[in-house]
């Protein structure tokens, strides 16, 4: 991977055996990331950047604005977010490890020699259990209405991504981190996924298609970018 400037944007260029150019900007201090096709000239990569320089800053600017959580760790007090909502943390000693939303309160209950980090588990565990039960009629439901069938459907934390299909495969993959935001914005990735089944790259046609099934799509994805991203210590 290189690192090339162009104006004031310093960004990540990757070449790869692949067809067309891909611009990404990350969060969550919005790095940007050019993945390039191998033979494509420095020259043409450089125009096609400063051709999406306005669309660069306005996603930086939105992650920029975006409230981030302190760094967990994962005792009495803190707040935990769920579907959009905050709850306060109520951590408690006990002869299991179970978590409960109880009061308007999340209760984490854990062994008495137990670390942050294990506490952490013990919730990404709750929270993965909370999305999979939403997930799977969701899936369900769109698949039917879009008229596409994913192959796999799977949950796993990713730090740039709030979902990914492979549409050769068929295997689409969920941002556990979607279990802290509003229900709606789940619905909105479900979609996006599952329409990058029939449209792989985001061009009109793709835009057309999210229209056509989930038309408050801007909405939702406003939403989503609004919502505090969750500590983390990045890298890329």
């Amino acid at each position: 991977m290189a690192e090339i400037t162009i104006g004031n944007i310093t960004l990540d260029l990757q070449r790869k055996p692949i067809k067309n150019l891909h611009i990404s900007v990350l969060p969550p201090e919005g790095k940007v990331r050019v993945s390039a096709p191998l033979k494509l000239s420095d020259t043409a990569i450089r125009m096609a950047v400063v051709k999406r320089i306005a669309w660069i800053r306005e996603q930086q600017a939105d992650f920029a604005a975006q409230p981030r959580q302190s760094e967990r760790e994962m005792c009495t007090g803190e707040t935990h977010y769920l579907w959009g909502r905050g709850y306060r943390l109520d951590v408690a000693q006990g002869f299991e490890n179970n978590v409960k939303l109880k009061g308007g309160k999340i209760v984490l209950s854990s062994r008495k020699d137990s670390t942050s980090e294990k506490r952490q588990m013990i919730l990404q565990d709750w929270y993965r259990a909370i999305l999979r039960k939403r997930v799977e009629p969701l899936i369900q439901q769109w698949q039917e209405r879009i008229g596409v069938k994913a192959s796999f459907v799977g949950i796993k934390r990713m730090k740039t991504k709030w979902g990914s299909c492979n549409p050769s495969t068929g295997r689409i993959w969920l941002n556990l981190e979607l279990v802290k935001k509003p229900p709606e914005c789940l619905e909105f990735i479900i979609v996006h996924e599952l329409v990058h089944l029939l449209e792989r790259h985001h061009n009109e046609r793709f835009k057309a298609l999210m229209q056509q099934h989930l038309p408050k799509w801007p909405e939702y994805r406003r939403t989503l970018n609004r919502s505090p991203l969750a500590f983390d210590k990045w890298g890329y």
